[in-house]
């Protein structure tokens, strides 16, 4: 899928970021990953096309815009994501309550 010619990788990824593993109306997300910098739709789906481990996000790059809005295309950081985390900070699409039990596989806590 492409997404503001920002190609994210995984398995039968939509036009919205959704994949095989999460395909409901509101996983539209998608992360920026720290170890390879390409954006997956989840961390199942970079953990099997990728021929590496994932590696966490460290706090001290929180700045880093590394979520991408799978409805509007908007790219914003960590922090921005930590902060609120229910929608996206340019359109407001709201994005999978259940996306904050994961945020351990994708940044330091």
């Amino acid at each position: 899928m492409e997404s503001s010619r920002i190609t994210v990788r995984g398995i039968e990824v939509d036009g919205e970021t959704r994949c095989q593993h999460y395909h409901g109306p509101s996983d539209i997300l998608a992360i920026q990953f720290h170890c390879c910098g390409e954006f997956y739709s989840c961390r199942e789906c970079h953990d099997a096309i990728a021929d590496h481990p994932a590696q966490l996000w460290p706090k001290a790059q929180f700045e880093s815009e590394a979520l991408l809005c799978g409805k509007c295309g908007h790219r914003f950081s960590i922090n921005e994501y930590l902060a609120d985390g229910t929608q996206c900070p340019a359109c407001q699409a709201g994005f999978n309550p259940g996306c904050r039990n994961h945020r351990h596989l994708y940044f330091e806590v």
